[in-house]
């Protein structure tokens, strides 16, 4: 490592501008970024990007009103293969991303979980809550600007690798928290019945789409 700073410190002599700060946004949320380009044909980045929106999701006979949560950072190396701004990126992300639902009623009144119906009152609110790998790989194609200062645009699509996307045990509020009771001792079955259906549902991230674009400045 010492022997390639080394050698990239000639061409750092020579006046090329390599450190730039700038704003992300895009599939991964919206934050800062940083990166240094260690000579023509190599770079580094670090980012954190944040953003929340809602979403409805289907599953069977449940509709979940959903809240997505975007939290993520992590480093890229840059491999720029002809000294240009075209780059060929990999690296690691800390995943933070997570989603959670509330589950609303067929009618209002009632929940049918896994061909059973439940009053409002027995289940009151159904939750659920994802869980995910906390480190996810990344790869992607891009363009990151030349070497010159002044304000730069980035752009970069792939993506992130960040396994199954697993939903945690549904859990309710009502009088079916207590599943001893009469009506609810089949509810453990129900939930978890319903918990696999969902995991079908959200199968497809296993891979997440990867598209940002970097308004930045390069010093």
């Amino acid at each position: 490592m010492a022997a390639t700073l080394l050698g990239a410190a000639p061409a750092l002599a020579q006046g090329d501008d390599r450190l730039s700060l700038g704003v992300t946004a895009g599939t991964l949320g919206i934050g800062p970024e940083v990166g240094y380009r260690v000579s023509e044909n190599i770079g580094v980045r670090a980012n954190a990007t944040f953003f929340s929106f809602s979403h409805n999701v289907h599953s069977d006979d449940i509709r979940y009103d959903a809240k997505l949560k975007l939290r993520s950072g992590g480093a890229m190396l840059d491999v720029y293969p002809f000294g240009g701004g075209f780059r060929i990126s990999g690296g690691l992300r800390v995943n933070g991303n997570k989603g959670r639902g509330v589950g609303v009623p067929n009618d209002g009144t009632s929940y049918t979980i896994d061909g059973t119906t439940y009053t409002a009152a027995e289940i009151g609110t159904l939750h659920a809550e994802t869980d995910i790998n906390k480190l996810a790989p990344a790869l992607t194609l891009g363009y990151g600007g030349g070497l010159s200062k002044g304000l730069t645009l980035g752009i970069e699509a792939g993506a992130l690798f960040q396994g199954s996307v697993k939903v945690k045990p549904l859990t309710v509020t009502g009088l079916c928290a207590d599943i001893t009771l009469g009506p609810c001792s089949t509810l453990a079955a129900d939930l978890e019945a319903e918990r696999q259906s969902v995991n079908d549902d959200i199968n497809d991230y296993k891979v997440y789409p990867v598209l940002q674009v970097t308004l930045g400045y390069r010093f």
